[in-house]
């Protein structure tokens, strides 16, 4: 079984749509591990604030059956695949990082590079697993995100609930 980090986003009634994410992920891959779900302004576009986490599958599929899955799920709750690349999104279910995994894997670059350029996706991460180290940086998410110029793009946490769970809480 490989663990999968997958990041999670939306923009278009966010709840809704990260929820039925949280759900759809469950229903595949069983038990997830979430990080908090942080409120951050869109980047590369003029538009709503986007709601977003990081998620931990387990799964045996690989990677290029999993990228197929996924854009079903994003298909399934609204994706717009005509949409410009920079736009308002109902879902965004990306591949981060597959084990540690560093190539060109059907298609899908491995790690994810954006993982060290957006807070949206490497403040998840450092929370969520703060002493997994990036594959080819070598250093741990939390000295990455430690590194990260944190003034450049705004982020926060916001209350998110799931399943009866609050998200980034243990338990």
């Amino acid at each position: 079984m490989a663990d999968v980090f997958l990041s999670l986003g939306s923009n278009i009634h966010r709840e809704r749509y990260i929820t039925a994410a949280l759900d759809g992920l469950s229903q595949l891959f069983g038990t997830l591990e979430c990080s908090s779900v942080y409120e951050s302004e869109a980047v590369g576009f003029d538009g709503d604030h986007f709601y977003n986490l990081v998620v931990v599958i387990k799964t045996e599929l690989p990677v290029g059956a999993l990228s197929k899955v996924l854009r079903h799920l994003e298909e399934e709750n609204g994706r717009d695949r005509e949409a410009p690349r920079f736009s308002a999104r109902t879902l965004d279910v990306d591949i981060l990082s597959y084990e540690q995994c560093c190539a060109v894997v059907d298609g899908i670059n491995l790690p994810r590079e954006e993982i060290l350029y957006n807070a949206f996706v490497l403040k998840p991460l450092a929370e969520l697993v703060p002493s997994e180290c990036h594959p080819i940086e070598g250093k741990t998410y939390a000295a990455l995100w430690d590194e990260f110029d944190q003034g450049s793009q705004r982020l926060w946490r916001i209350p998110f609930v799931w399943q009866g769970k609050s998200l980034g809480e243990p338990g």
